[in-house]
């Protein structure tokens, strides 16, 4: 059987144009992707079959219809990557795109330099993510043998116990939109408490740990594949991509396209710091 690491990415193509013409675009792929053709929406998920690695929506006029069938998938399928290829382009459906998390929108026809780059992208972005699947973080481990009594019973090791639980939270779902009242519940406390707790242990905000998670994990995109900077902001739980540069800028001191051409260059690139050097043992 093939490994992951060596199969081609799976494109699910749907088909939203009024002429049926997506058969015909996704040809020009079939050399570097297997390529699907959804009959019907809710093939962008079948439990039984092979999951894709992206879903490939084509338009050639966009309309209220597809666009929404689009915000629906998008709930329903979260971590499924969306490129929306289109014919008519404005300004306004890019920004709609952005917004609306889409990983890359294309526009059509396309560029063979495009598509190129467009494929090295989808290349990375499915080489990183199967290699978390086959490498996903280790649990701790339960021994079979409890600490003392007087030991659990202590504040110190409560506040560690909980602090614990909050970090594994973020580890899993930082890439995600995390409210600090959500964790809060989930670790059984109030925001107030949480907000104090991260403060006195760690030295900063649940806010500022957050960004430092995200950060560090975008220096690693922009070092180590080639998806568009757009795209990465996404990939780390930003909504607005010039949130995501300001942001960035602010934490390394440089723009992310500064960051990603300089790391051609020079091994020793600004590296995001830690607010507090406890996080550290984090």
């Amino acid at each position: 059987m093939m490994s992951r690491m060596n199969r081609k990415p799976l494109l699910l193509w749907m088909d939203l144009t009024h002429d049926r013409s997506t058969e015909t675009l996704s040809a020009e792929f079939v050399h570097s992707c297997d390529c699907r053709l959804a009959r019907e929406p809710r093939q962008a998920s079948q439990p039984n079959e092979r999951q894709p690695d992206m879903l490939c929506m084509h338009f050639d006029r966009p309309d209220a219809q597809g666009l929404n069938l689009l915000l629906e998938l998008k709930r329903s399928a979260p971590s499924l990557p969306i490129t929306m290829f289109t014919v008519q382009h404005s300004e306004e459906l890019a920004v709609w795109a952005m917004r609306s998390r889409v990983w890359e929108y294309m526009v059509l026809p396309l560029h063979s330099g495009e598509k190129e780059r467009y494929l090295r992208a989808v290349e990375q972005l499915c080489q990183l993510r199967w290699q978390e699947a086959m490498h996903p973080s280790k649990p701790q481990i339960e021994h079979g043998i409890r600490l003392p009594e007087s030991i659990c019973q202590t504040r110190d090791y409560q506040k560690q116990k909980v602090l614990q639980k909050a970090l594994c939270y973020i580890e899993q779902h930082f890439r995600e939109s995390i409210e600090q009242k959500v964790l809060a519940q989930h670790c059984g406390m109030t925001p107030f408490r949480l907000c104090r707790l991260f403060k006195e242990e760690l030295g900063v905000s649940f806010s500022e740990y957050l960004l430092h998670k995200r950060m560090h994990f975008a220096q690693e995109l922009l070092s180590n594949s080639q998806m568009p900077i757009t795209s990465i902001g996404y990939e780390v739980g930003f909504k607005d991509p010039s949130y995501f540069a300001r942001a960035f800028k602010q934490c390394s001191g440089l723009t992310p396209s500064d960051y990603r051409q300089m790391q051609c260059v020079n091994s020793h690139l600004p590296e995001i710091k830690l607010a507090s050097q406890e996080l550290q043992s984090y």
